[in-house]
């Protein structure tokens, strides 16, 4: 007569559940939009381009504008990673430098 088979959890043996788990939190996390500074375009142009892609009035257009300006860089949207994407991809027709990232 044989032992029953027993299960044993190895060290180091990954069987996903927390991977699973750690992929749920990221998800619900949203994506930021984030534009850079650059020595190439106007401040007046980029703010023209905030009010055009993301419909912001002027003074909220022209307040992340200085942000760029001053600080390097300014969030200017965020929410699902799709949404996000096609935000850098608009912006990058423009001709500005926007890269995204996951909000802390």
């Amino acid at each position: 007569m044989s032992p029953a088979p027993v299960e044993v959890d190895q060290p180091g043996v990954d069987y996903g559940l927390d991977r699973e788990l750690d992929d749920d939190v990221a998800a619900d996390r949203p994506w930021i939009v984030l534009v850079w500074n650059d020595p190439i375009n106007l401040m007046s142009y980029v703010s023209f381009v905030f009010q055009k892609v993301f419909g912001y009035s002027r003074e909220k257009a022209d307040r992340l504008m200085m942000d760029v300006h001053h600080k390097g860089r300014a969030v200017v949207s965020g929410g699902a990673r799709e949404k996000a994407e096609m935000d850098v991809f608009r912006l990058h027709e423009h001709g500005l430098w926007a890269t995204l990232q996951q909000d802390d």
